[in-house]
């Protein structure tokens, strides 16, 4: 156990042995959550809501098998890919 002290404004040093523990890095954010025996730390990330609505649309796409793949090599993907676009682009200017 590591003490460590509240500073002026408020801020705490989280000890090393228990950022290590949690991979916590300069930057990243915390949730704090008060308990009925202190506070709970925990590591939180922030997706942007554009992103989030997003990848669930992809996974979305993937369980319904709208999906490429899989490929065997970068080249393959790539090739795929551009044949995709390509039929695409065709089939937008017939209609």
């Amino acid at each position: 156990m590591a003490l460590t002290k509240v500073g002026p404004k408020f801020q705490v040093t989280i000890p090393k042995v228990a950022r290590e523990a949690i991979g916590l890095n300069v930057g990243d954010l915390v949730e704090a959550t008060p308990t009925k025996n202190g506070v709970l730390l925990r590591p939180k990330t922030v997706v942007d809501k554009e992103i989030s609505k997003r990848l669930e649309a992809a996974e979305a796409a993937a369980k319904a098998g709208r999906v490429l793949g899989p490929f065997t090599s970068a080249g393959a993907a790539v090739r795929a890919l551009k044949r995709h676009a390509r039929a695409r682009t065709h089939n937008r200017t017939i209609r």
